[in-house]
């Protein structure tokens, strides 16, 4: 994955061969920690939802995101590194859990970026993001998901995961209307631009 400083990506994996990768609550709370751990010290976490086959985030790329660190004799980006480390220790974890073998999730990571001279990108991404458990029929309310910072944008919770105040400002979002913005319908051709 590369990045460019001061662009907002949208960050995905799912399992491979579509399987589950998170089979219990903790698995999902023994991944954000990793999170924490990986991908926080490169980038600002703006919106994540973590599903049971798959992940999406919303990130804001700065300085430390492009910064890159001799690895085995190449430079490589540190964010991406931090992604390969969080999903190479998660399923070294879940295959222990399982008593499994083999790899987890699909071999290449997405990051698109969502530069296109439009802020609207930024904000369906945001929403998409938070709907996935709605729409795949897991929960009736986007609130009722708890492994998505829906709850934190909503004042139901108090995470830290995410740099609210920076999305706030990066995606001029509404603190007021911000609720029923995220109940708006997407489009298809919404999606090609974040996907």
């Amino acid at each position: 994955m590369k990045f460019l400083e001061t662009e907002l990506y949208h960050i995905y994996n799912r399992g491979n061969n579509q399987q589950q990768i998170f089979f219990k609550p903790d698995n999902y709370i023994y991944f954000l920690h990793k999170v924490r751990k990986f991908m926080m010290p490169y980038c600002d976490i703006l919106a994540y939802c973590l599903m049971p086959n798959h992940f999406h985030f919303l990130i804001s790329s700065d300085s430390r995101t492009i910064a890159v660190k001799p690895i085995g004799g190449q430079n490589r980006n540190v964010l991406s590194e931090g992604i390969r480390n969080l999903l190479q220790t998660y399923t070294k974890a879940i295959n222990k859990q399982n008593n499994t073998t083999g790899s987890l999730f699909q071999q290449n990571t997405k990051a698109k970026c969502l530069a296109d001279g439009s802020k609207s990108y930024d904000h369906i991404c945001m929403h998409y993001i938070h709907q996935n458990p709605m729409k795949a029929k897991l929960v009736a309310r986007m609130e009722d998901w708890e492994f998505s910072s829906f709850r934190d944008y909503c004042g139901l919770r108090n995470g830290t995961l995410c740099n609210k105040e920076l999305a706030i400002r990066l995606l001029d979002l509404n603190v007021k209307t911000f609720y029923e913005d995220s109940y708006r319908i997407i489009n298809d051709g919404e999606l090609n631009n974040i996907l």
